[in-house]
């Protein structure tokens, strides 16, 4: 049981990395394609934007419910 918690920290953490990763600050992911970013105007996310921090909020929230599982599986 051990090594099925561990292996599902590393993915979930790995793909966490990723996802922050996308998420440059002050940046959209427009500007990954050369587009203007805003020029630091403060503006909602929408549609992948959104996404991905929505996926990013889930996976940390999946990744500590896994830390806390493989504690108390340890006791």
């Amino acid at each position: 049981m051990a090594a099925v918690t561990q292996l599902a920290m590393i993915i979930i953490s790995v793909i966490l990395i990723i996802l922050i990763m996308l998420q440059v600050k002050g940046n959209a992911l427009g500007s990954l394609l050369g587009g203007d970013a805003g020029g630091g105007i403060a503006r909602t996310r929408r549609g992948l934007e959104k996404t991905i921090f929505r996926i990013t909020v889930f996976l940390c929230i999946a990744f500590m419910g896994v830390s806390l599982f493989s504690v108390v599986a340890v006791q």
